[in-house]
Formats: structure tokens, C-alpha cells, sequence
């Protein structure tokens, strides 16, 4: 467990700790955090599975997954509160569910050879008020140890783009993304289910949302063309990151050499 120091919402330093989930009741805290964000913030049509407690987010992918948290410590006036959230699936967790959740959204067939080196993220938020650097940073630090210790490289993930104007920044960010950060052809995918880019504007001057930032700042690649995720009301790009890949900057942030 790793403890630090941040601003909390009411501006008075609060202390942190990241932890891996290890019981029924912290996985639970996590998919609360979850649910909170993408259904009570994003407006996500979540299907949990039959007999899911109410204001959980689940599926079928947890009981496979290590749930990695940031929490507040708790003190004498209130309990731990999770504020930050991913969830990873291994390689050999994703044997045991048939695959990695972006195989639901993206054909990922020229991947193969990267899989017994690869880890999925997903699931990652954060609560309203804790949406800074510190807690990223805590959640990114712990995910690269869990990377080195289990001899993985390669980081594999959706990044979600709002769609609340239709799909026209998504469209957009991809069209700049595709000229600066797309992954070599050996490495692209295709969307199963694609956003019509070409019927969207795609010239828009857009920023990427933060966590896409910080995923190419440290070298992520854009394996292709967005896929549309209507449960959610997102565009999904396809992200891979390979760990060997990190400017050194944050190689000695992260893992320390």
C-alpha cells in the first residue's frame, strides 16, 4: 500500500492510499464509484447481471479482473472513500473469460502474438472533486509495478470520448490522431461496431480529454478508427501502450529505472 498527501474537494490536504482489492466488500467499492460516474454522471445504460445489487456497476469481466483503488484514509470523523478506480485483466484471467473486453468492440486478431505479454485497463474513473493529477499519478504508479512484477509489457485499452455532440469531437480527435499517433500496420484493428466518422465533422480544433493525454504522453499508440459504444454514449479509441516505449522521463517515475 502506497500513501500520499492531496487536495481534497473542501481544499483541506486529505490522505491517500492505493490499494488492490482483495475482498468482496472493496471490489463492491469500486463498482459503486463506477456506477456513480458512468451512470449517474455519463447517463450509461448499464446491464448488470441478474441479482446485481442496486448502484453497482457489473459485469461479466470482474470476478476475473484486480481492482486497483485510491481511497481516502479513513479518520475518527469519517470512513474510507474510493475516489479513484481500474480495474486490469491478465492474460491469464482473459483465458478464463474468453478474451479481453475490447475483443467486444474492436477485432483484435493482429494482436496475437502481443497477448501473453499484455494487460488490459479498464473501468478507470474518477469521483467528481478528484479529478487531478495526484490520483492519476497514484493509479498509474501502482499499475506499473503491477506490470514489471508480472512480467507484462504491453498496455491495452478503450479510451472514452463523449458523444454529447453527436460524435463530432470524437470524429475530430481521430482525424488528428491518426496523422500523429497511429500504431503501425501490423498493430492496427478494426471497430466492429465504427463510428460513422466520414458523416461526422471531423476539422474541429478538439483537445484530447486528459487521460488520453497522459496515455500518448507516455507513448501510447491509436490503433485505429473509433468504435461507437451506445450503452454508454461514447466513442471508443483503441489504445496500446508498450511499456519499453516510455520516454525516460516517466520510466523513472513509474518504475524507477
Amino acid at each position: 500500500m502506497r500513501l500520499a498527501h492531496a487536495d481534497s474537494p473542501s481544499e483541506r490536504p486529505t490522505r491517500l492510499e492505493v490499494v488492490w482489492a482483495r475482498h468482496a466488500d472493496e471490489v463492491r467499492q469500486a463498482q459503486r464509484l463506477r456506477y456513480q460516474v458512468f451512470a449517474g454522471e455519463m447517463g450509461a445504460h448499464l446491464t448488470p447481471p441478474p441479482g446485481t445489487p442496486p448502484g453497482l456497476d457489473v459485469d461479466r469481466f470482474d470476478d476475473a479482473c484486480e481492482h486497483l483503488m485510491v481511497r481516502t484514509a479513513a479518520t475518527d470523523d469519517a470512513p474510507a472513500e474510493v475516489v479513484g478506480t481500474y480495474r486490469v485483466l491478465t492474460p491469464a484471467a482473459a483465458q478464463l473469460t474468453g478474451g479481453f473486453y475490447s475483443e467486444s468492440e474492436f477485432d483484435l486478431q493482429r494482436l496475437a502474438a502481443h497477448k501473453p505479454r499484455m494487460a488490459e485497463l479498464g473501468r478507470s474513473c474518477t469521483a467528481e472533486g478528484w479529478r487531478h493529477g495526484g490520483v492519476i499519478l497514484l493509479l498509474w504508479s501502482s499499475l506499473a509495478e503491477f506490470m514489471h512484477r508480472n512480467a507484462l509489457d504491453i498496455v491495452l485499452g478503450c479510451a472514452s470520448v463523449p458523444m454529447r455532440d453527436g460524435g463530432h469531437m470524437a470524429a475530430s480527435l481521430w482525424s488528428r490522431l491518426r496523422q500523429t499517433h497511429l500504431a503501425a500496420p501490423e498493430r492496427q484493428v478494426q471497430p466492429r461496431l465504427p463510428l460513422p466518422v466520414d458523416e461526422l465533422d471531423g476539422s474541429l480544433d478538439v483537445e484530447a480529454p486528459p487521460l488520453i493525454k497522459g496515455y500518448l504522453r507516455c507513448g501510447a499508440r491509436v490503433l485505429g478508427a473509433p468504435a461507437w459504444d451506445p450503452d454508454f454514449g461514447v466513442a471508443d479509441l483503441p489504445l496500446l501502450l508498450d511499456l519499453n516505449d516510455l520516454p525516460n522521463a516517466y520510466r523513472k517515475r513509474f518504475i524507477g529505472g
